[in-house]
């Protein structure tokens, strides 16, 4: 076993995702964090903020890889996790780590050439401040590259599928989970860019901030999101990348900031698509109230199908 091995087996994701014992889970990630590492490769020698770090693996391959940046910081919100990566990985040069709330110092406003966010949005209750956050945090020239899982369509079926045997067998972190009715899971099937197709559960942590699970997440509701704030240079699939995002486990999107006059033009047709909306609903009345597509749910008794969504 390498000693780069031998450190990423003491983060506690790692554990359960590049290291963990189902094959396919463990295939899955070590593939994500590959194309990841390709995607990270053009911020060489330059310096990146990974926003949402965990466990500080991804950073900790990036440095160690070559084409590490000149300097990197790992941020995330709890305190725990910060002194965990600061005790394992402080040592290596150009490394560090620090709270969610020491990004309001001017010495991060307006810095970095990359910022990092791998499958954390997907559980944020408001994006739109984070990716404000974003812009404030990124150079003129700065680039952002961001994963989410896709949770919609086909992959749905199959990462719940496997997210079952998991949890059965132990495996990860797949037992507390928010199940799917059947109409649920038809929605998610097919749902698209035009709305959120579901609603989505509210769960608490222990210091009585909000975040969402996976269940409901629409890769494609975001993309529409990240375009009113950034250009969108590439998009990626993974764990193969020649696959189509709906058919893939996760989307990478590769976004540059707009410049100013971009993000008001942008904002004003928003601004225009939704009075459009409001006068459509205000003439459709009660039946165009709330976030899901017309359908006759109460047809469908909400039976818990065999298909989980996975928390964290």
């Amino acid at each position: 076993m390498s000693t780069l091995d031998k450190t990423l087996r003491e983060g506690h994701y790692a554990k359960k995702q590049i290291f963990c014992k189902d094959r396919l889970i463990s295939w899955s990630h070590r593939n994500r964090f590959q194309v990841g590492l390709k995607l990270a490769s053009q911020f060489a020698g330059k310096r990146i903020l990974d926003y949402g770090c965990g466990d500080g693996s991804f950073l900790t391959m990036l440095m160690k890889g070559p084409a590490s940046p000149s300097a990197a910081v790992g941020v995330e919100r709890q305190n725990d996790l910060v002194e965990d990566c600061r005790a394992r990985l402080g040592a290596e040069v150009g490394l560090r780590f620090i709270l969610n709330d020491e990004l309001d110092a001017p010495e991060h406003q307006g810095v970095y050439d990359a910022v990092i966010c791998m499958e954390v949005l997907e559980h944020v209750m408001e994006v739109e401040p984070l990716l404000d956050l974003f812009v404030q945090l990124l150079a003129p020239s700065g680039k952002l590259l961001i994963s989410v899982p896709v949770e919609t369509g086909f992959p749905l079926l199959v990462k719940q599928s496997v997210r079952r045997v998991a949890g059965w067998r132990g495996i990860g972190d797949y037992p507390g989970t928010s199940s799917y009715a059947l109409g649920e899971l038809l929605a998610s099937m097919l749902a698209n860019a035009k709305r959120q197709h579901i609603l989505r559960p509210v769960h608490r942590n222990a210091d009585g901030s909000c975040f969402h699970d996976h269940k409901g997440f629409n890769w494609m509701v975001l993309r529409e999101t990240l375009a009113q704030r950034f250009e969108i240079e590439r998009m990626l699939s993974s764990p193969l990348t020649w696959l189509t995002p709906h058919l893939a486990s996760q989307v990478w999107f590769l976004l540059r900031k707009k410049h100013d006059a971009s993000i008001r033009d942008n904002a004003n047709h928003v601004n225009a698509k939704k009075i459009r909306s409001f006068k459509s609903k205000s003439r459709m009345g009660e039946r165009a109230k709330g976030i899901a597509p017309p359908f006759p749910y109460f047809l469908i008794p909400p039976i818990n199908v065999f298909l989980h969504s996975s928390v964290g």
